[in-house]
């Protein structure tokens, strides 16, 4: 049985990565922080998935689980590793705590990278291991080409997610592991959930107040119709088993309005739509 470690899989892209991966036949590794969590997961998926205790910027745990691993594959390769955990930092970028930007950075930037610098030797780093290279899957954002106002710090995280993953692609050429990144739009995850529960009373003396409001309904209503966590992983799948794989994979609902056409019109256009849409030009 092939097997793949998943970062974050207690909800969300995780947990749907979890859900078609081992339903497809995998075994999941996947990392959680609470004990609660990996109990009852391991009664939702079963035998074919097994927790591990870790937050992914903690060097230690990682390596211990890292460990964990090792030992259950005896002397295999991974065949994957998925690296979705994150959280989403939100408010004006001129207000914003700094302490809260540092942490956004070090889940989801920082974090990766321990992650991946522990399990790359599971992957084929390590060349005494019997099998094929495995492949990484880092989740990214469209956010992470398309930097939205008030979610400065999340896509800030998500373009150096990017760029660290096209750094390692061509690095881990070396050892055949190939790194993919998916973009998913909106999707239905905790992450987002979160948001509406988010106090934005701190901001409330803040010429950026009124905006904040606006579009923070604009959000939640883009949250509540995205994409369900089954069809990331779908998607994750797909990366990580298609013969000849891309190296990103925009996964986003109405693609040619909320990616394609963003793409290709003139920045200078699209600051103006956003910044009209939420009362962010200047009178």
């Amino acid at each position: 049985m092939k097997s793949v470690v998943v970062t974050g899989v207690s909800t969300g892209i995780g947990w749907g990565a979890t859900k078609v991966l081992t339903k497809a036949g995998f075994h999941v590794f996947g990392s959680v922080r609470k004990e609660a969590d990996a109990q009852r997961l391991k009664q939702e998926f079963g035998e074919r998935f097994t927790p591990l205790l870790f937050d992914v910027t903690d060097v230690a745990a990682v390596k211990r689980g890292a460990d964990e691993v090792r030992a259950a594959l005896k002397g295999k390769t991974l065949f994957g590793l998925v690296n979705n955990a994150g959280i989403a930092v939100s408010g004006p970028l001129l207000e914003l705590p700094l302490d809260e930007f540092r942490q956004q950075m070090e889940v989801n930037v920082t974090g990766p990278l321990i992650v991946t610098q522990a399990f790359a030797p599971l992957l084929g780093a390590d060349t005494s291991l019997k099998g094929a290279p495995g492949r990484i899957v880092n989740i990214s954002s469209v956010g992470g080409k398309q930097a939205a106002p008030f979610v400065g710090p999340y896509s800030a995280s998500k373009y150096a997610l990017e760029g660290l993953s096209e750094s390692l692609r061509r690095e881990l050429l070396l050892f055949g592991i190939d790194v993919i990144i998916i973009g998913p739009g909106a999707v239905k995850t905790q992450i987002w959930a979160k948001a509406e529960e988010v106090d934005i009373t701190p901001y409330l003396n803040s010429p950026y107040y009124p905006s904040l409001v606006k579009f923070r309904t604009f959000f939640l209503k883009s949250a509540k119709t995205g994409l369900t966590p089954e069809r990331l992983g779908r998607a994750i799948l797909k990366a990580l088993t298609v013969k000849n794989p891309k190296v990103r994979y925009a996964v986003v609902r109405q693609r040619l309005q909320n990616w394609t056409i963003p793409q290709l019109l003139p920045k200078r256009f699209v600051d103006r739509l956003i910044g009209r849409n939420v009362g962010l030009l200047k009178p």
